[in-house]
């Protein structure tokens, strides 16, 4: 079915324009052209008039662990490995294939009803094997939010029993999974070796080919905390992206997660490799990780995209909010308010998003997905405007609040309406949450 959208104004190429209007056909962008243009070509098609929402595409969120919604104030304030032996490996363990689901549902509407279109859920609890991986899905799917499954190995012997595998069984998943879903615009599967420190060598060789017989995006966390680096200073003689380089991992195809603790050499090596960046900044704030060298990536020629990382590590999870927050970290780490403008930072949260992943996602333009959010130019956060093309974007990035997002499309179809989100019921949402954490509790 032909769907055209009329927005108020609609962003596109750095301006806000008006009386412009997109075709959509089968949840792709098909035209975008003036209103009369587009209508008169195509008088068989549904009207959607947005007469008082500005259009704008929807967000990326490059990371996250949809699970960990589940834990969010879950060993608030701790130390990382407290953090994670306290929350996520005291409670991962105990669910099953329809409490993931439960985790999975609960995430993607809250990241849908606050403007997220795409996801990438690096996912690693398997404690009913593939079907743990299909709950996800299914959960992507029930939202109607689209889904990169960067379905993870992980081979490591202290970790809880759920998340290994040999790397025979975690290619096969992946395999499976790969093949199931191919052609389904709304499901795209990438292998994911944990890191250097939760995946083998040979499961992370294993995971970089997988992704390129498969033609995806490779994900692996990279020296998040500096115990990865004194461990391969100690056990290899290298530093992290090194010794990635070293075994042929570290190109094109990687998305490194974090890449905190890097040296100089190592900014350069992930540039000149043109290595993609899932970069976390409230994540990395909030277990007091460190302060990724944004500036230098960026010059270096390393794509960035955002990422909320998981709920009980932030705890928000809104690629709006880490647009704000890309953008105010470096520029005090910095001590330059120039650094990552919002033109910048609106990019990763978008455009850079759908680079990051590998998909036609984050951008209004002729052949991407049909996703969209839809403001309400005229709610308080965004005042003033002294123009749309001048107040707009700094206004989305520094101070917007989530209740200016009134529309939320995805694949060309209203996810949400006035704020509401129209695809599931919230309430059922909260119900399902609070019934499972009764029982975890």
């Amino acid at each position: 079915m032909k769907v055209i959208y009329k927005p108020k104004f609609l962003f596109q190429n750095l301006r806000f324009l008006e009386n412009k209007a997109v075709l959509v056909e089968n949840g792709i962008i098909k035209k975008i052209d003036d209103f009369e243009k587009v209508y008169f070509e195509n008088k068989d098609a549904k009207i959607i008039k947005w007469d008082k929402l500005t259009m704008i595409p929807g967000t990326v969120n490059v990371h996250n662990h949809s699970f960990q919604s589940l834990l969010r104030s879950v060993a608030t304030d701790k130390p990382f490995l407290v953090w994670r032996d306290e929350a996520l490996y005291k409670f991962s363990p105990m669910l099953k294939e329809e409490d993931i689901y439960t985790g999975a549902f609960f995430a993607f509407t809250e990241m849908l009803r606050y403007g997220v279109t795409t996801v990438s859920d690096f996912f690693y609890v398997h404690n009913d094997g593939i079907k743990s991986d299909e709950a996800v899905i299914r959960a992507a799917k029930d939202v109607g939010i689209r889904l990169v499954l960067a379905r993870t190995m992980y081979d490591w012997d202290g970790a809880p029993k759920g998340y290994q595998e040999t790397i025979e069984v975690a290619s096969k998943n992946i395999k499976t999974l790969a093949a199931k879903y191919q052609g389904d615009n709304m499901v795209t599967i990438s292998p994911a070796p944990h890191s250097l420190h939760a995946a083998s060598l040979d499961m992370i060789i294993k995971g970089h080919n997988l992704a390129k017989e498969l033609n995806t995006k490779c994900h692996i966390h990279v020296a998040e905390e500096m115990f990865e680096v004194n461990d391969t200073l100690k056990n290899h003689g290298l530093r992290p992206v090194e010794l990635l380089d070293k075994i042929g991992v570290l190109d094109e195809r990687t998305v490194a997660v974090h890449s905190v603790w890097l040296n100089e050499k190592e900014l350069r090596l992930m540039g000149q490799r043109k290595v993609n960046l899932a970069y976390c900044p409230s994540s990395n704030m909030f277990l007091a990780d460190g302060v990724t060298n944004i500036p230098e990536l960026i010059k270096n020629g390393v794509t960035v995209g955002l990422g909320t990382d998981g709920a009980c590590s932030n705890n928000r999870i809104s690629v709006f909010e880490e647009m704000r927050m890309v953008s105010l970290l470096q520029k005090v780490n910095n001590l330059d308010c120039t650094i990552i403008n919002y033109n910048e930072a609106f990019a990763m949260g978008t455009e850079n998003g759908g680079k990051v992943l590998g998909i036609q996602v984050g951008k209004i333009e002729e052949g991407y997905m049909a996703d969209f959010v839809g403001i309400d130019a005229d709610d308080l956060s965004l005042q003033p405007i002294y123009s749309e093309n001048q107040s707009l974007i700094p206004n989305i990035v520094y101070s917007m609040q989530p209740n200016a997002i009134s529309n939320v499309v995805v694949a060309g179809k209203e996810r949400v309406i006035n704020g509401n989100v129209v695809s599931v019921n919230e309430k059922d949402v909260v119900k399902k949450v609070k019934d499972l954490i009764g029982r975890l509790n």
